[in-house]
């Protein structure tokens, strides 16, 4: 097992590995830019060192710089979390040729499944569901694109095959339109993401967001780890996330969930990873793997009860899993609730000094936040200053359970979206369960303020 990790990342993901670390008994080193020196995860980590200036490029993005902290304070191994370079197959790649072991899969794991238009090739031929559409990237010519959106059928949708985050994509619902949006998301592609490649999907009208977790080692073993909804969202940003999904039986839920762990052995995958798919008419379409840790990880955490840092880690270290798929029982309900500094309505970004920082309490709740009375929340970086998160006996537990949190966190000096997720605790769709990708944007349309 290691004995010090370096962790590149910030925020409640970079806490988050740090109490990992130390459960462990495995000293933590932390980098961090200027703005951040006074977070609480540099104030608690064995080691701290300033990696640059506030901006991302000139810091958390700066590869050299964070090797260089790992060199001078001898860590063994790289804990990239989620974001920033967590999924950049170069930054694995060095981190591995300089002698460090890095906590997630192989680079060339991250360059498969990075490209939109590998990844769904990869699934094709391990036997995952995909959207029906062209496999392979579109061509320069203006007929076999025209004929290719005919065969799949309006309205389609073209994606770049390096996006993510809900980057890179256009809905196109008339032939009229194919060409120019076709041209107009490959040079945005080129700009955002250095890579013009663009391919065509069936776009679905009504589908909810449905992701499977799994974990796998160095020793081809790989599980899932149950399911999550991730369908309220904004902007193809998450919101809410709750595991299990409501409504879907659970034979096809796990009909899905072995096919992802068999497709984790095919393509030879290591560490925790995400299959997200869209589901609609009770079938499942891949369409991306996030090959890291995901935000809402401790929904799984608490309904599986396993740790999936730690797990990182100790696969990462060349342990094999310790569980078998047989072992992996689901309990209860979770539902996780992402707690930004923005306004709650209009969504505009609000940093600031939180003098008031109450975070709440009892039974079944967990808080994950690296935020504190009189931290100043940077301008800089993404507005997410911590996670709810609740576990019951049922969805109906859980529910009641979150409402209470909400209820008793208070936030003052910054703007936050509480608001507005009181608000859907207590919508009857909401409750109801199984609302799609769209409902939420709908829900603000008609609540505008």
């Amino acid at each position: 097992m290691f004995k010090k990790i370096l962790i590149a990342n910030r925020g409640e993901i970079a806490l988050r590995i740090q109490r990992a670390c130390r459960e462990m008994g495995i000293q933590s080193v932390v980098v961090y830019s200027e703005a951040d020196r006074n977070a609480k995860y540099v104030k608690l980590a064995d080691e701290s060192v300033c990696i640059g200036p506030a901006q991302s490029a000139l810091s958390y993005l700066n590869m050299p710089a964070i090797i260089a902290s790992a060199e001078v304070t001898d860590a063994e191994a790289i804990h990239p979390g989620y974001g920033f370079l967590s999924e950049n197959a170069d930054f694995a790649e060095r981190v591995e040729k300089s002698g460090f072991v890095f906590i997630g899969p192989t680079p060339e794991s991250i360059r498969m499944m990075g490209d939109k238009v590998s990844a769904k090739q990869a699934m094709v031929k391990a036997g995952v569901p995909c959207v029906p559409g062209g496999e392979g990237a579109l061509s320069e010519d203006a007929k076999a694109t025209v004929q290719a959106a005919r065969a799949i059928g309006y309205p389609v949708i073209i994606k770049a095959a390096g996006g993510g985050g809900g980057r890179g994509m256009r809905v196109v619902h008339t032939e009229a339109a194919l060409l120019h949006a076709v041209q107009t998301t490959r040079s945005e592609a080129g700009a955002a993401f250095g890579n013009p490649t663009v391919y065509m999907e069936k776009f679905l009208e009504n589908p909810r967001h449905i992701e499977i977790q799994v974990m796998a080692d160095a020793h081809r073993n790989a599980v899932w780890l149950g399911e999550r909804d991730c369908s309220m969202q904004r902007r193809h940003q998450k919101i809410i996330e709750e595991a299990p999904a409501p409504g879907i039986p659970r034979r096809v839920i796990e009909r899905i969930g072995e096919r992802c762990a068999a497709a984790c052995k095919k393509i030879g995958y290591r560490g925790a990873g995400t299959f997200e798919f869209l589901f609609q008419d009770g079938e499942f379409y891949f369409i991306e793997m996030n090959t890291r840790v995901q935000v809402e990880h401790p929904v799984t955490e608490l309904t599986t009860g396993i740790d999936i840092v730690q797990t990182q880690i100790r696969v990462a270290a060349g342990e094999k899993l310790p569980f078998t798929q047989r072992q992996i029982g689901l309990r209860g309900h979770a539902i996780e609730c992402r707690i930004n500094a923005e306004d709650a309505y209009k969504f505009t970004p609000s940093p600031g000094r939180i003098t008031m920082w109450h975070p709440p309490g009892g039974p079944g709740v967990r808080v994950d936040s690296h935020a504190y009375t009189n931290y100043v929340v940077p301008p800089n970086y993404d507005s997410m200053i911590g996670k709810i998160i609740v576990h019951g006996d049922s969805r109906e537990q859980a529910l009641a359970r979150m409402r209470i949190a909400l209820s008793e966190t208070l936030v003052e000096g910054i703007s936050t979206n509480i608001p507005l997720h009181r608000e859907l605790m207590v919508d009857a769709k909401f409750i109801e369960g199984g609302t799609n990708i769209h409902y939420l944007e709908g829900w603000l349309a008609q609540h505008s303020r």
